[in-house]
């Protein structure tokens, strides 16, 4: 019997940054080509600000294809982290995937899962190696008012923690708290990365301080809404109700909810380590949905407030959030009454992406419009008294 693949094996690991490198390679003379007619200073500035941009749009389609490789269960195409079964590519390790695939045709590891699986890891290493770069050049030039050298440095901490959270979710076999943990991950990187196109861009935005609030507020229920929507996905309970507007023709269907959100436990497993109930699955779907009707309600009034502010500059901006709102609720839909198809659960994904990122943008040029604090009187020197 042959011996269990070891999980970490870093030998492939020097290949595996070769290419990611050379993905990245691609963005930035991409981005010096470009702005290669500008001045000295406005071109280093204007390449500072566009490969920002350039690397918040690929972290949004890596975003994507993690989705697409969670979905196609091909999340352990590959067993071993950071290779593929110490290989830096699934074309050195078809031996060990042939016979993987013989004995499970339809298991975790076959020659297409192996790939999607290497593919995700290559981006991800690209977009590493652009953070790496964002946060050299942000350092380098951390004395102009166009680099943001301490949110590219968080974000280079954050996008290590990433890689470190994606090594888990193969190493632990798609525990479901690593893999909700792992999605939540990109997101706020997302995040991250949309803060610093605003802060280099340096456009304010007049923002009335309700719709700030009300802003952050749904910012908050987002981000609780999101984590539910991973612990659905990573626990696969999206058919756990497959009608609608009632599950299991109940408007309250039988639910577990002490198997359903306990954290600390495997895959397919309840609290207790036997099988998980399907009640819990139930339990874990009803509350994503009941969750949905409160976050779609928030995303409509924030829209409707900021279309009767009457400010033409905030216009876009609320059909943005409208249209973000249908695309969330047409795809949700679709995942239910369709049987969860890929192109659905990977567009609702796209579409809490793309909230995240609008509402960090806008939250951000809010806070750039802020007046400053008006400094205090400097105080007096101590005098005696006569």
């Amino acid at each position: 019997m042959s011996n269990p693949t070891a999980a970490y094996d870093l030998a492939p690991l020097a290949g595996i940054a070769l290419v990611g490198a050379l993905l990245a390679t691609v963005p930035v003379l991409w981005v010096v080509w470009r702005h290669r007619a500008s001045g000295p200073a406005e071109r280093t500035a204007a390449r500072l600000r566009a490969l920002t941009v350039l690397t918040l749009c690929l972290t949004f389609d890596l975003v994507l294809f993690g989705a697409f490789t969670r979905l196609t269960d091909s999340g352990l195409g590959c067993p071993d982290w950071p290779g593929c079964y110490a290989n830096a590519s699934p074309h050195g390790a078809q031996v060990q995937i042939e016979a993987a695939q013989s004995a499970l045709p339809d298991g975790p590891v076959t020659h297409h899962k192996a790939w999607i699986e290497m593919i995700h890891r290559y981006l991800a290493t690209g977009v590493g190696a652009l953070i790496v770069v964002l946060a050299a050049l942000n350092w380098r030039r951390r004395h102009r008012a166009s680099a943001t050298p301490w949110w590219a440095g968080a974000t280079l901490v954050w996008v290590c923690l990433q890689g470190a959270f994606g090594a888990l979710t193969v190493t632990m076999k798609l525990y479901p708290a690593v893999v909700t943990a792992h999605l939540l991950g990109g997101m706020v990187l997302l995040a991250l990365l949309a803060v610093q196109t605003q802060l280099q861009r340096r456009a304010p935005l007049a923002l009335p301080q309700t719709l700030v609030r009300g802003a952050i507020g749904v910012a908050a229920l987002s981000a609780l809404q999101i984590a539910l929507g991973g612990w659905v996905s990573t626990n696969y309970a999206v058919l756990a109700c497959s009608d609608f507007p009632t599950c299991q023709g109940s408007w309250w269907p039988a639910m577990d909810f002490a198997h359903g959100f306990a954290l600390l436990r495997e895959l397919g497993a309840g609290k207790d380590g036997g099988a998980l109930p399907f009640a819990a699955l139930t339990a874990i779907h009803y509350m994503h949905r009941l969750g949905a009707y409160l976050v779609l309600a928030a995303m409509v009034w924030f829209a409707w407030r900021l279309h009767a502010s009457g400010d033409p500059a905030l216009r876009p901006w609320a059909i943005a959030s409208a249209a973000i709102a249908l695309w969330q609720l047409a795809s949700g839909l679709s995942n239910v009454v369709l049987g969860w198809p890929l192109l659905g659960a990977v567009a609702h994904t796209g579409g809490a992406a793309a909230w995240v990122t609008l509402l960090a943008l806008l939250i951000t040029r809010a806070a750039l419009a802020r007046p400053a604090r008006t400094q205090r009187a400097p105080a007096r020197s101590w005098q005696p008294a006569p």
